[in-house]
């Protein structure tokens, strides 16, 4: 941030004297008192964001660098090791073309893997029955039953 607290309060007298001074004007000056204090402390977060706002604008200095990375100078001396994180992904481009093509066996192998590793297994419900062997006076009937269950109709 910039600046200090001494800021902030120079900012709430400043909004406590132009609160009080519109305030005295048309109310009584217990009133105004109160409206100047409540503008004080208005006029003191405003001071505060305001702050907030100019150290966040305000450019690194020249001896600080960001992103945790050191001169190239000092990254070969062997006082600083461990001072540095190199991270490299593994390459996975074979298991994404593997994804990416649909193929029984390959996902068959997947599930069995996958089975494998933590005991997972997909469900397998049965498959339903279709109507179309059933007769037609059968399902008539079955339809029937139904119907007269639900009101007595």
């Amino acid at each position: 941030m910039k600046g200090t607290i001494r800021v902030n309060l120079i900012f709430a007298l400043i909004g406590f004297v132009i609160t009080f001074l519109f305030a005295v004007r048309t109310n009584l000056p217990v009133t105004s008192l109160i409206r100047g204090g409540i503008g004080a402390a208005v006029w003191f977060l405003l001071a505060f964001l305001f702050r907030i706002v100019l150290g966040a604008l305000e450019p690194l200095p020249k001896n600080k660098t960001g992103g945790g990375s050191l001169p190239p100078d000092l990254a070969a001396n062997e006082e600083v090791r461990g001072a540095r994180l190199d991270m490299v992904t593994p390459d996975e481009s074979d298991e994404l073309n593997d994804l990416l093509k649909p193929d029984a066996d390959k996902t068959r192998h997947i599930e069995e893997r996958t089975v494998q590793e933590n005991g997972f297994q997909p469900l397998n419900p049965p498959k339903l029955v279709s109507t179309k062997e059933k007769d037609p006076e059968e399902l008539a009937k079955a339809v029937r039953h139904l119907t007269e269950d639900e009101g007595g109709r």
